[in-house]
């Protein structure tokens, strides 16, 4: 080129050049270079070594420009990226993270994904649930009824080939996958079960189908969360709606107070059976207990009458006659040969009996045989009637 000239700056030291004249001297170079003619000698005169330069400058363009197409072959991929490299638009291979050189354009091209960027897609509405589509929200329910839902899914890249070879839009194919996902699962479910106690599980649920039907199209994403963002019954019928919700919770009030009452008069109702049961139970071991005693005292009894009638029959006549007496309070007695009757205030020797056993509770110990004397013979005393008495009177 002319500024490698060693003659220009002193052909020039009076001033800048002509660029006129550096453009014809670059013409009759290259058509030099080229046809082999030189075209005449430069205006001004001029070394016959300049054309020999030129052609030598000339030369290192071309490989200036291979080392910048080579150059331009050189990329990097961050962290959490992957490379995707590509020949003649054939998959080749893909690269990890760091500095990495490919054959430049047009052999090779390399295309960078990153894998770890969190993408969304929301489903009934857009950047906010005010804003709502109707046409993907609206959802019919197993019981036949409209419910309005919202949702957001989030994913993440697994296969960076699958994702730039299998899909056109990814972000369509992630929001067809996930709409046709959660309505095949809302059309077979309640909508109370929608709306309240299943919205986790249907997430879950629906995340799984999600991810089933992009694995089957092999698109290379990977589904990380479903979050419900709402789920209500439509506007036009929201009060009606809330009315059937006041009345089956009036419905399950009701069902608790009744559970509660069942269970304050059953176990008591089951407590007073088993009493009844266990009281009957003893009443009739009690019966057959005493049967029993009874039936083995009087075998004892009989063997004893036998050994001796009369003493056993008179012992026998005593013993009544003390159980019979012990339970009444007054006894008379008629007294052989005359016509008044003997009458004996058994209570009243009862009650001073009593009276006097406390009072020697409390009274000192010197005190003792002057309060139990009296009785004490009167006892006796009376035993002896009545002791006489049937002797007298039995044959």
């Amino acid at each position: 080129m002319a500024w490698n000239d060693p003659d220009w700056g002193k052909k020039n030291s009076g001033g800048p050049p002509d660029l006129d004249e550096l453009w014809r001297r670059f013409n009759q170079k290259l058509n030099t270079m080229l046809g082999g003619k030189g075209g005449g000698s430069p205006v001004g005169g001029g070394n016959p070594m300049s054309g020999g330069k030129m052609a030598a400058g000339l030369g290192l363009v071309p490989l200036l420009a291979i080392l910048v197409w080579l150059g331009s072959g050189f990329y990097i991929v961050n962290a959490g990226e992957r490379g995707v490299v590509l020949r003649f638009g054939k998959f080749v291979e893909t690269t990890q993270p760091g500095p990495r050189w490919h054959l430049p354009y047009p052999v090779e091209s390399a295309e960078v994904v990153n894998m770890q960027q969190v993408r969304t897609v929301e489903i009934g509405y857009r950047a906010n649930v005010k804003s709502k589509m109707l046409k993907e929200s609206l959802m019919l329910t197993d019981d036949e009824n409209i419910i309005d839902i919202q949702f957001a899914v989030q994913y993440i890249l697994k296969s960076p080939e699958d994702f730039l070879f299998n899909n056109r839009h990814p972000d369509e194919a992630v929001h067809q996958a996930a709409e046709t996902a959660i309505r095949e699962i809302v059309g077979k479910s309640k909508m109370d079960f929608v709306l309240y106690e299943g919205r986790a599980e249907i997430a879950t649920r629906a995340a799984k189908l999600m991810q089933d039907i992009l694995d089957r199209y092999k698109t290379g994403i990977s589904i990380s969360k479903v979050t419900m963002q709402n789920a209500q019954p439509p506007e036009q019928v929201q009060a009606s709606f809330d009315d059937a919700v006041k009345a089956g919770q009036d419905r399950e009030r009701a069902k608790n107070e009744g559970q509660a009452y069942a269970n304050d008069v059953i176990p008591r109702a089951r407590g007073g059976a088993s009493r009844l049961l266990q009281e009957a139970d003893g009443y009739k071991q009690r019966v057959i207990a005493n049967a029993q005693g009874d039936a083995s005292r009087f075998k004892q009894i009989l063997v004893e009458y036998s050994k001796a009638p009369k003493v056993t029959r008179d012992r026998m006549y005593l013993d009544t006659m003390q159980q019979m007496m012990s339970n009444s309070s007054k006894v008379l007695v008629d007294q052989k040969g005359g016509n008044n009757l003997l009458y004996l205030p058994l209570d009243k020797l009862i009650q001073s009996a009593g009276a006097d056993s406390t009072f020697l509770a409390d009274a000192p110990p010197l005190k003792k045989p002057e309060a139990v004397g009296p009785t004490a013979e009167s006892t006796a005393r009376s035993r002896d009637a009545f002791r006489s008495r049937e002797r007298e009177v039995r044959p």
